[in-house]
């Protein structure tokens, strides 16, 4: 656990753990929601276990990062920031790892000069238009109104799998009021920022191999003609397909999340 200065009170919170000899780093890139714990309970560990090195951290306006009350949080900074963090911690032979638009910004690091072995895209590829500026402007509209409690109990059962929702059943609908995210929260603010995320990317300029994951119970933002379209732009591009997971695979099915990772870094590593 440690901490990134970026400036006078502007930090980012990172754990970092390098690997053996010879072997490649994980470097996890969070969904705009996400912390470092999506990938330290079960991934990083067992990763670790078999020689890799690990780098996960949270974006500012995450948990335990430091920001200030008029530092600007638009999707931009987000992949400014993973290469200052890059750069800084120079990870042996990276493999850039990004959940939903975590994925985007990490290929907009590695376009940036970021290098990388290797970058996976979990269910990242999106086409921009109307839907996915409808869906980006409903999703503040809820956690200006409810908080995180009710965008979690709304879309849910749209982005995880059965199992998923039963397992969390119990810590949803406690009876209690929805409680409004504040407008000066970091989350809020990095939220409302997003509905301006540029999804045009050239996704034909990774010139990098590069795993496309998506699972299937994923509802809300996956379409699968979009996916094989975008997909195809890629010059290097292998796709898997998780048929018992969501939007969140890594915490829906981290076992299997962590083979299909395995594999890629072996295939790639020559």
């Amino acid at each position: 656990m440690a901490r990134f200065q970026i400036e006078a009170g502007e930090s980012l919170y990172f754990e970092y753990d390098a690997p053996r000899d010879g072997m490649q780093t994980f470097v996890f890139v969070n969904a705009l929601t996400g912390n470092t714990g999506t990938w330290q309970d079960h991934i990083g560990p067992a990763l670790r276990k078999l020689g890799y090195g690990t780098l996960c951290y949270n974006f500012r306006g995450q948990a335990d990062t430091e920001f200030a009350d008029d530092t600007p949080l638009p999707p931009t900074l987000v992949a400014q920031d993973l290469a200052l963090l890059m750069a800084e911690v120079a990870p042996p032979r990276p493999i850039l790892v990004g959940l939903s638009i975590g994925g985007l910004f990490a290929a907009e690091a590695f376009q940036a000069g970021v290098a990388a072995e290797g970058l996976v895209l979990i269910n990242t590829l999106r086409r921009p238009g109307p839907r996915i500026e409808w869906l980006g402007t409903a999703m503040v509209a809820m956690a200006r109104a409810g908080g995180s409690r009710l965008m979690m109990e709304a879309n849910l059962p749209m982005l995880v799998n059965p199992d998923q929702l039963v397992a969390m059943r119990p810590t949803m609908f406690p009876g209690t009021p929805y409680e409004p995210m504040s407008p000066d929260d970091g989350l809020f603010r990095l939220m409302a920022a997003s509905v301006d995320t540029n999804w045009d990317f050239p996704w034909e300029s990774l010139t990098l191999p590069t795993l496309v994951m998506t699972g299937l119970h994923d509802r809300v933002f996956r379409v699968e003609e979009d996916v094989t379209e975008l997909t195809a732009r890629i010059p290097d591009a292998t796709s898997v397909t998780v048929a018992d997971a969501g939007h969140l695979i890594p915490v829906e099915r981290p076992e299997a999340f962590t083979r299909h990772l395995v594999s890629f870094a072996t295939a790639i590593r020559g």
